[in-house]
Parts: C-alpha cells; structure tokens; sequence
C-alpha cells in the first residue's frame, strides 16, 4: 500500500510539474506575441487619441473665437471686461452715480455680477500673468464696488424709517428680494426694553437682540448675497501660505494683499474707520499670525498618494501606458510605495478654516448693526431732516467701553456691563444640499478667513432645515459642508446607453449620483432631493455641471488635494490616466464597474469589471468579466469577482495585449466595433473629462 501510495504521488509530481512547464511555455509564448506587436499597438493607440484631441482642439479654439465675436457683437449696452478702457469707464461712471433706490442699484448690480462672471471665466483659460493680474484687479474692484452700493441702499432705506415703521410693532422692518440677494432690514424706533428679536418669515431669516441694543439708535441688517465673494481672498493668502519660500505672512503682508479699492469704498460708504480703529488694532496684535487650516474631527482621514493634477487635457501626443512602460519596467517594491506627503497646510492656529477641507456653501450672510440715521421732523408743516456727511455708521457692539450711553436718558447706564451674544436664525437655502450638519464659520476681516471661535450654541433642526446660534459680534458669516463628504467612493458604474451616451453612477456613503452623458452635455440624476430642482434633468457642459454640483454641495469630483484628506487606493497615475482615455474610447460599447480586488493588486496594476453591453437596462450579474491592467500588459483574468482570492491567472482562450483597447478588441462583437469606430470625439473627450474628474479607480 505504501509503494502504491508512493508511485501515484510521484505520478501526480510529474503531471503538476509536466502541466505548470506547459503553462510556462504558453505564457511565454503570449507575451513573445505580446511584445512582437507592442509597437505596433502603442502606435495605432497614439494616433487615434492624437486625432480625437486634435479634433477636440480645433472645435474648442473655433468656440473662443465665436465666443470673442459674439461678446464683441453683443449690444446690450454693457462694457467688455476683457477691454480695459471700457470696464474702467463703467466702474468709474457707476461709483459717481447718485442713485440710491434699491430696484435701481440692484439691477445695477446684477450687470457688475454678470460682469464678475465673465472674468472668472476669463480667469480660468489661464491668461499671461500679467493680463490675469489686471482681471484679477478689475474683478476685486467690481464685487467690492457691489458692496458700496448695497450699503448705500442700506443706508437710504434706514433713512426713511419713521415713514415706513410698522403700526402694530413700531420699527420699521422690509425684506428686499431679487435672483441674487435676500435684505431684511429692521430700524429700532419704538426701544421696547422688552424687545427680544424678529423673525423675517417669508425668508426664514432672523435676529435676537441683547437688552443694550433693543434701547439703543440702530438699524440691523441680514443680507443674504446667493454668491461668495469673500472665499476668495482666503483662498489666495492660503495658496500663498503653501509656497515654502513664505512660511510666515506677517500682518503688514496681510493687509497688504487687500485691494486698495476695497478700503478705499469702505471709507468713503461707512465712514467709520475711525471708530473702529482701536478695535482692529486689538485685533490685529491677537492675530499676529495669520493661519490656514482648521484641526478636523476627521483628521485621521488624511492619507498621502497621488499628486497628479486633473485637470491635464491638453493634447499630449504619448499614451498614458507607453509613457509608463518608458519609465521603467520592473521597479522595487520599495520605490512604489508613496512618500509622506506633507499637510496642505501647516497652521498653528486651529480656529481658521482650512478651504481645501471645506466648501462654504449657499453663499455669505453679511449680518451687521448700524447707528440708525437721523430721522424726519415735521415742524410747522415743514419736514425737516438732519443731513450727515458721514455717511452709513457701523454701531460698535461689543462697545469699546464697558458702560453704555442710553439712548432714551442720554446717561450712563451702570447695569449695562456686559455685553451678550447676539442671535441669528437661518433656514438653509433651497438651492444647497447639506448631506451633513452644516457648520457656521464667520468672517475675520482682517486675518482675511473664516474662522469657527466666533459662534456658539448652535441648534440644527433638520427637519426644518434651518440653524440657530449665537456669535459674540456682527460679522458676515457662511455654511460650511467638508469638501469631501462623499469620499471615499462605495461603488460606480459607467454604462452605455446607445451611441455617443453612457451613464456614470457613482454611490458613496451619503447618495447616489449618476450623471448621463449625451454627445458633449451631461445631466445631473438623483433621487429626492428638491433642492437640486434647478439642476435636475437639464443639459449642460461638463464643465458648467461641475461648477453647479460644487456650488450646491453635491461634489463627487476630486482636485490636487483630494488623496491628502481621503483614504485612497493609490495608484500609479500614468496607468490610471492612460485607463480613463482607452475606456471612453469604448465606452459607447462597454460597460465597466468598480472591482473590491483593486485594492489588492498592488499600485502597478488595477483591476475593474468589463462586459460589452449593447442593450437597453441594467447589466447581467454573470455577465462581468475582470481585467488586470499594468504598465506592460493587459489581461483578461480567470477569476471572477466572487472568487475567495486574488489570482492573476489568465483566463482561458486569451492573449495579453499593452494596451486596453486591444485587449478588449479580442471579443468585441461587430456591432460593438462599430459604435466605437463611429464615437463622436466630443463624446469621447467628455467621458475622459468625467472619469479625470472623479478618479473612481482611485478614489472607491
């Protein structure tokens, strides 16, 4: 029995032995083949993504140049941005305009805002420095010149306060509404002491006022701007802050970088410089050091890996896989792993809110106290009126003092020695998808940041959709939602819906998205949320779809930062990119899907589901077949999603290929070979865009 059992063990040895030498030969033989037509592969790769680019190229500079003349012909009577002369004699002749009606300033101000958007999109082609530089001037002087105007719009409604006060309360209160801004504006002219606050129902806005202010002089005011034109700043002294040659930014430098303009029309509308003036100073020596980044509960959720930008479209004339495969076949593991990458930003200061970690959503309420100017007398039926060249005063609260005039007695007041938070109520804007609780930062005006040490006592009610909270002063302030909320990703799935469509899903732990792909136009799909009824179902660019999904909290797309804050699946991000570009070559055809053994094939390789799927509905479960793609080679692999382990086993009846496409040529239908040989390269470039965009193969 034991000899028996002997022989059938070195029988078996020597069929394992004679089976995995046959297997060797055959590998060998594959990519013998493999490499006798690589060359050729890369080529033909090469030129059909050079001649999609290329085609793309044309159609975008014929766009500009249609886009120039258009603006050029365009005779609404509104000047150019991008002409100087022009753009300068319009700001110049608004800032001496003397009207102070609000329908008026505000249609005023709708024209500037359209203008600022213009620059921005001017801004975002990347001009030379210098021409950026005058843009970028020109856009900081329109929005603060907007600003001017809604102060004296403020200032002369608060005028005719007395006039317009409300019978049953006695103050004045009015809510002033157009597509960019929410006023509400409430003048104390009755000083109940008993007075607690006011509730502006038609726009879920509100206000609580602490005893000292309900007897004093003032008008308050909520102004709701449906648009962020103080992110911005803190934006660009937190890019300068990232430059290593400025680890330090004293406050001279800080408050250098501030547009002149910006002073100048806070002097010349508020005229309450010097009041404050002692105030900032003390400010000013507190923050000595300006900082960048604010310490996140979910600290732990910073990762390092890839550095790659995204937004590399231009045409490059080298595939993603023959530039890895001239990088170096074969490297040491050691060399693969990704070296620690250093925080976005280093700060000492853990109150200011680091923006690549947060995204302030549904744009700023500027929420500000002011001395309520002098009223109309009527005087022997005359109407009198006192006349200040002041212009509108802010009411300092906290006072400088620690005793406060009355306003009734005009006497010390010794029981007003301490000065209590003030209220604000805020009902969330129908525009904003809040996946989480949102935060309420405000702004610092001098550090040029929002900072979360000012609000206290916040209260979120989600069901009404609306948050309570104190805050120590007046100051503008903001919603904040963390950046990457919907990251990392759970699954995805790009599927084709007929020629030159396809349907991106993408789910992550708070929603599913899916966004449809049609030519060159996307749409946006999700279910029960009303608040995205503006975006839902409407075609539009991929890039006017992106800025929109940002803009109302629904953001799936990924920047230089993004690995820095997110747990990744790192990857080599030549192989990734040249993956993105030969799947919307086919993407008309194929459909493809997040694999769980990506994550364990190692950062030289990544592993996603295929199938050719030419119909209508969803994708059979049995249907899906993995790919393992490297530097080197493609391949179809025997296992299947469901397997108990990781085999790079090559499924049978295959070949390897270098490049995907090809691979994927090997059981194309004809059919299927003509959807992608007929792919519009509008179609394709789009799909690329999507899939750079959201980086699924690194990012789930």
């Amino acid at each position: 029995m034991a000899e028996e059992a002997r022989l059938i063990a070195e029988r078996e040895e020597q069929e394992r032995l004679e089976r995995e030498r046959r297997e060797e030969e055959e590998r060998q033989r594959l990519e013998l083949k493999d490499r006798e037509r690589r060359e050729d592969e890369l080529n033909e790769l090469r030129f059909i993504l050079e001649e999609n680019q290329n085609a793309v190229n044309t159609w975008e500079a014929t766009c500009k140049e249609k886009a120039k003349w258009d603006r050029y012909m365009l005779c609404d009577g509104s000047p150019n941005p991008a002409v100087q002369p022009e753009i300068n004699t319009f700001i110049s002749l608004w800032k001496e305009n003397p009207e102070v009606q609000i329908q008026p300033l505000l249609q005023q101000c709708a024209l500037a805002l359209r203008l600022t958007d213009e620059l921005d999109l001017l801004l975002r082609e990347e001009p030379e420095p210098s021409v950026a530089q005058v843009y970028q001037d020109t856009l900081l002087s329109l929005q603060s010149l907007i600003h001017a105007k809604h102060l004296q719009a403020t200032e002369e409604i608060l005028k005719w306060a007395k006039a317009c006060s409300d019978i049953e309360t006695g103050n004045m209160q009015t809510v002033v509404q157009d597509d960019n801004i929410t006023l509400c504006l409430w003048a104390n002219l009755n000083k109940n002491p008993r007075f607690k606050g006011y509730q502006f129902k038609e726009v879920g806005l509100g206000f609580e006022l602490p005893k000292q202010l309900a007897m004093s002089d003032i008008g308050v005011r909520i102004l709701h701007t449906h648009y962020d034109h103080l992110s911005h700043l803190s934006q660009r002294a937190q890019a300068q802050m990232r430059k290593p040659a400025r680890e330090e930014v004293n406050e001279e430098t800080t408050l250098a970088e501030t547009p002149k303009v910006l002073e100048d029309e806070e002097e010349e509308v508020r005229g309450s410089a010097g009041q404050a003036e002692d105030e900032l100073q003390s400010l000013k020596s507190e923050r000595k050091k300006s900082a960048v980044s604010v310490h996140s509960a979910k600290e732990e959720r910073k990762s390092s890996s890839l550095k790659e930008r995204q937004e590399g479209e231009g045409g490059q004339t080298e595939t993603g896989m023959e530039g890895v495969a001239s990088s170096g076949e074969g490297a040491d593991e050691a060399d693969s792993t990704p070296a620690v990458v250093e925080p976005v930003i280093d700060s000492t200061e853990v109150h200011v809110v680091d923006l690549q970690q947060y995204t302030p959503l549904g744009g700023v309420f500027y929420f500000d106290v002011f001395r309520l100017p002098p009223q109309s007398h009527t005087v022997s039926g005359w109407e009198m009126r006192e006349l200040l060249d002041t212009g509108l005063q802010v009411f300092p609260y906290p006072s400088e003092h620690s005793q406060v005039h009355s306003s009734v007695s005009g006497k010390l007041d010794e029981n007003y020695t301490e000065f209590p938070p003030v209220g604000v109520t805020v009902a969330l804007p129908d525009t904003v998808v809040f996946l989480e609780e949102p935060q309420v930062v405000c702004w610092d005006p001098v550090g040029q940041h929002w900072r979360t040490d000012c609000i206290t006592e916040t209260s979120y009610n989600a069901e009404a959709r609306s948050i309570s909270f104190k805050m120590e002063s007046f100051c503008a302030f903001t919603l904040l939602q963390e950046t990457y909320a919907n990251m990392p990703f759970q699954s995805w799935e790009l599927r084709p819906l007929g020629q030159d469509s396809a349907l991106l899903t993408i789910t992550t732990a708070l929603a599913e998205v899916s966004i449809t792909v049609k030519g060159n136009q996307c749409m946006l799909h999700m279910d029960g949320v009303h608040e995205l009824a503006h975006l839902l179902g409407k075609w539009m660019s991929f890039s006017a779809l992106q800025t929109a999904m940002r803009r109302a909290g629904v953001n799936i797309f990924v920047n230089e930062y993004s690995d820095k804050y997110v747990i990744v699946n790192a990857k080599d991000p030549l192989i990734e990119h040249a993956v993105y570009e030969q799947m919307a070559l086919v993407s008309s055809a194929f459909a493809f899907s997040w694999s769980k053994w990506n994550a364990q094939c190692g950062q030289e390789h990544l592993v996603l589901q295929v199938c050719e799927h030419l119909e209508v509905g969803l994708v059979p479960e049995k249907a899906w077949s993995l790919y393992l793609l490297g530097a080197q080679r493609t391949q179809h692999l025997k296992m299947t999603e469901r397997s108990s382990e990781f085999s790079p086993e090559l499924a049978e009846g295959t070949e390897f290929h270098s490049t995907f496409l090809h691979m994927l040529r090997d059981s194309m239908s004809l059919e299927g070979r003509a959807r992608v040989g007929h792919s519009h390269h509008l179609y394709i470039h789009t799909v690329q865009r999507l899939l750079y965009a959201t980086r699924v193969l690194t990012f789930s």
